[in-house]
């Protein structure tokens, strides 16, 4: 058996990766087509994050639906993945948060949130009314 140098091994190497280096760039690139998952991510319209990766879906290029439980209710939900893309396309929603309510749930919590608003308001009024009315 004879033995070869580092040098001979080396070129031979060499001239192997050339010659497939060639027959690739010879061959027509194979087009694959992206199964239809979900909508596509557009990056532009997320809102910036000061975060040093970037969320799974931004790796994977579309949305998938992500099962979750409501924190309410505690029922099993959907977050869709169109649901997903007007949250952190047009909403502008950070990137890093999910779903926590169901749609029910999160109407029962703004209502509720109206009417604090509404009686805090209408609570202010009354002070000021009082306030004006004393001092006259």
């Amino acid at each position: 058996m004879k033995m070869k140098s580092g040098k001979k091994k080396r070129a031979e190497i060499k001239a192997k990766r050339k010659t497939a280096m060639i027959q690739s760039n010879n061959q027509k690139p194979e087009v694959r087509l992206r199964p239809v998952l979900g909508p596509p991510v557009n990056e532009a319209l997320l809102a910036p994050n000061n975060s040093y990766g970037a969320p799974d879906f931004v790796y994977r290029g579309y949305y998938i639906d992500r099962p979750f439980r409501c924190v309410d209710c505690r029922k099993e939900e959907l977050w869709t993945s169109t649901q997903q893309k007007w949250w952190y396309e047009v909403a502008t929603g950070f990137v890093y948060t999910t779903a926590m309510r169901c749609r029910l749930c999160r109407r029962k919590k703004r209502e509720q949130s109206a009417a604090s608003r509404r009686v805090h308001s209408e609570g202010l009024e009354r002070k000021a009314r009082r306030k004006s009315e004393g001092s006259k």
